[in-house]
């Protein structure tokens, strides 16, 4: 059976390139995919192919590493924001019971001169994968210049400077989560799922193409929409600080990870989070009040919203 994109799918390059009835084009497809979807795919994005199935391959033999070897790696004072996550510790808001995965986030490193008025988090390393932590760096490096370019394009639909988006996330809190979803264990409660229906945190997100199908997002007519993980697509979705930027302009939308048919199936998959610098301002623009008939979301700044959101997934009390 031949897998169809069941979402819009862009072209990076035509965004990126010269011609610019293609890159106007490129920036209105990608406006009315987040109004009104909140999800599209990219395609020729940048992102070496070959360093993301090298990447799964590391992940993997992490995730296969004895329980407790893993376990030296999660620390309690990172809050989940750095190293290994342990299965079933995350859920998604408001939901009771947590998700059937294990991860581990891997964020910006910086050189100790560096001009930043917050030292970012310390990554770790497994040493038990010396190629662990130089291969998920050059990918987080790679997502991040095709975030910035998404970003570029997102602030032009909304006839703002080109770069006031991407601005915010320089040297910001941006994060790559490495997720494994193993086989489903005996006597979790029916209504455990591998990632329960949530809305992101963060600008927007970058997914990889994860190892096995399982996403899908949920449709304003309510029924779920499955999001299909082909070679070569990144999928892009905008999130609850995007969302809260543009007044609701721009849809932060529900999307989950089923359980597989198979029990014993197990899953990969690489979300990027792109998140801005703590101090950025996230009060609606004034063009997006505008549009949307009268400031519906209160200001707040990104360092405050990341901490209170960080609570009510469980990784930060």
């Amino acid at each position: 059976m031949v897998l169809t994109q069941t979402i819009p799918v862009l072209d990076l390059q035509d965004f990126c390139g010269s011609d610019r009835p293609c890159r106007s084009r490129f920036v209105r497809e990608l406006g009315v995919a987040l109004e009104e979807i909140g999800f599209f795919a990219i395609v020729n994005h940048g992102v070496d192919p070959g360093l993301i199935q090298t990447a799964y391959q590391v992940a993997q033999t992490f995730f296969e590493l004895p329980e407790a070897v893993k376990r030296q790696y999660e620390k309690p004072e990172l809050h989940g924001q750095r190293g290994f996550t342990s299965f079933g510790r995350e859920h998604a808001k408001d939901h009771p019971f947590p998700d059937l995965k294990e991860f581990w986030h891997v964020g910006r490193e910086v050189l100790p001169e560096h001009p930043l008025g917050d030292r970012p988090l310390p990554n770790l390393s497994p040493v038990e994968v010396p190629q662990f932590h130089p291969v998920m760096t050059r990918l987080y490096l790679q997502l991040e210049a095709c975030a910035v370019e998404l970003l570029k394009a997102c602030a032009l639909y909304l006839e703002e400077p080109e770069h006031l988006i991407s601005a915010m996330v320089q040297d910001g809190n941006t994060v790559l989560r490495i997720i494994h979803y193993p086989p489903i264990p005996a006597g979790v409660h029916p209504a455990s799922l591998r990632s329960a229906p949530h809305e992101d945190i963060n600008l927007i997100t970058l997914l990889c193409e994860a190892t096995t199908e399982g996403l899908e997002v949920l449709q304003r007519d309510g029924t779920w929409l499955p999001i299909a993980a082909l070679p070569g697509q990144i999928i892009v979705d905008s999130g609850d600080m995007l969302q809260q930027l543009t007044n609701g302009r721009l849809k932060s939308t529900t999307h989950r990870v089923t359980n597989p048919v198979d029990s014993r199936e197990r899953r990969f998959s690489m979300p990027f989070f792109v998140h801005p610098r703590s101090e950025v301002d996230l009060t609606p623009l004034p063009q997006c009040i505008t549009y949307t008939g009268g400031q519906k979301f209160p200001s707040i700044t990104a360092g405050a919203y990341l901490q209170q959101r960080l609570h009510e997934i469980g990784l930060a009390v």
